[in-house]
């Protein structure tokens, strides 16, 4: 009898398996979309159990060189398709419809809402024209000032290791001093993580990005329905520091719109006009007060929807400069031309006092560095992978993407493609140097995507990584010490052996 029901059970699941999947598979088909060999209703979940986040980088490169430009893998239910063609980057980044993310990305909705990054339709649009003025160059001024006192914390915190012969990994030192910098420019508040690495805010985020990179790559812990079954310990601790984060940035919003509300009422307030001379004046205009003073269809945005949007640039902020600071740092200590040139570009625009303060107009004047972190994120993307959520099916070319499925673009391969890049695998600044003979290929470096929604920061970014990066060199020789790096994928890319590099205080040029 419990044998005939068990029997009988297994076929209807079968069937309902393969009912739930047999357009896309038949799709996939026709267009020859290929990849690793499935089986019923797990997909290629058990190829999935061997995913770490050791070897995301590895196991994708490898599925490429043997299925080709795009693959596709099913995880129990759920479709995913891998691109490194070009093809695919034109068609979903240019599209003004498909702007919804891929399924990957449901792992930062728990802690970041429904902000910029995630959204979609009129809100993502209204939310993007509001936080434009955050990124006016007039806010970027006194931005700068906050970035260049940050990266002094940081170069001070390094000299106690600076004896030419102890192996730093810079990536932690650089993690706290960008968290001192978005949670400045974003909330007009220091949480002192540099200084205070155990504030229950930094902990918490830090925390919560940990865990929810963990749950890319295990399969009990990435649906939400099982992960509070299978890891009830690791559930509880990430709704706690969830809400840990929630309610520090709950209680700014609450004191800043209180000092608002008293402007309004005693006649100092000043509304934000798109445009106008006065932003980021003196009173350093921060991402929160914008968004305190912006309104959509003439209405405030409330309380949850400033945090969002807050939480968004704080984590957005934090990681990828993270990323792509530290891995600059780690190449330049690599290659001592390199190093000399952008250090002598540094003496001659910034002159020869390593603390004296630097103003957005000379960073931009710094082109060597700029080329050195254009040649950093090619070979070490902060973002090495986008996606896209494909709801209808979507020709590109000969071929039929089918609905109900995620695109995965992997500009991590295009990057290292001798097609677009010769030498790819060669760090060579100079190739920047003259645009003309880089590439001539739309969307073959995007390293802040492209289209509708490409990052609103990105000229934030910039000037982050140039200002931290300068200051470092001014300050230390940068020594090839310690395990090279091992790509590791946790949203962004980072390095299981660490940045590592060894420092040797400079000689101050007179």
């Amino acid at each position: 009898m419990w044998i005939l029901l068990g029997i009988a059970v297994l076929i209807m699941t079968l069937v309902w398996d393969n009912s739930r999947k047999q357009w896309r598979v038949n799709t996939f088909e026709k267009s020859r979309i290929l990849g690793p060999f499935t089986i019923p209703i797990v997909g290629n979940g058990l190829q999935a159990l061997t995913l770490r986040p050791e070897n995301f980088i590895q196991k994708f490169g490898d599925y490429f060189n043997k299925y080709g430009k795009t693959f596709r893998l099913w995880i129990l239910g759920e479709c995913l398709i891998y691109t490194k063609d070009l093809k695919y980057f034109e068609s979903i980044l240019s599209s003004s419809t498909l702007l919804k993310k891929a399924h990957l990305y449901r792992f930062l909705r728990d802690f970041l809402g429904d902000g910029l990054l995630l959204s979609t339709g009129n809100k993502w649009s209204s939310r993007r024209k509001v936080l434009a003025p955050a990124f006016h160059f007039k806010c970027l001024e006194n931005f700068v000032e906050i970035m260049d006192r940050n990266s002094g914390i940081m170069v001070e915190k390094l000299r106690n290791y600076a004896d030419g012969k102890t192996c730093v990994d810079l990536f932690k030192f650089v993690s706290l001093e960008a968290l001192d910098v978005t949670t400045e420019t974003a909330m007009g508040v220091q949480v002192n993580a540099q200084n205070e690495p155990n504030f229950p805010y930094t902990k918490a985020l830090k925390s919560v990005v940990y865990i929810e990179s963990k749950r890319l790559a295990s399969v009990s812990m990435r649906y939400n329905w099982l992960f509070p079954l299978a890891a009830p310990l690791v559930y509880r601790r990430l709704q706690k520091d969830i809400a840990i984060m929630q309610d520090f940035t709950d209680k700014v919003i609450r004191e800043r719109r209180a000092i608002l509300e008293r402007e309004r009422a005693d006649g100092t307030y000043k509304p934000l006009i798109m445009g106008d001379d006065d932003i980021g004046g003196k009173a350093k205009m921060t991402l929160l007060d914008i968004l305190l003073q912006a309104t959509i269809d003439n209405k405030p945005l409330s309380d949850v929807d400033i945090r969002e949007e807050v939480d968004v640039f704080i984590f957005a902020g934090d990681d990828t400069t993270t990323s792509g600071v530290s891995h600059a740092l780690h190449a330049i200590s690599r290659h001592p031309k390199v190093q000399e040139r952008i250090y002598e570009e540094l003496v001659s625009v910034l002159g020869p006092d390593p603390d004296a303060p630097v103003t957005q107009t000379k960073l931009l004047e710094l082109k060597y560095l700029d080329c050195v972190i254009k040649e950093t994120m090619r070979l070490h993307p902060p973002v090495p992978i986008l996606g896209r959520y494909i709801p209808e099916d979507l020709q590109i070319g000969e071929k039929t993407i089918p609905g109900n499925t995620s695109i995965l673009l992997m500009p991590y391969y295009v990057y290292r493609d001798p097609e677009y890049f010769p030498d790819p695998l060669a760090f060579k600044p100079e190739r920047w140097m003259d645009m003309k003979t880089t590439t001539h290929t739309p969307l073959a470096y995007i390293p802040f995507s492209s289209g509708p929604k490409n990052c609103i920061g990105q000229k934030f970014a910039n000037l982050q990584m140039k200002a931290l990066v300068s200051k470092v060199i001014r300050h230390y020789e940068l020594l090839p010490l310690g395990a090279d790096l091992k790509a590791t994928y946790t949203f962004i890319l980072s390095s299981s052996t660490g940045n590592n590099v060894g420092l040797k205080p400079r000689t101050r040029v007179k």
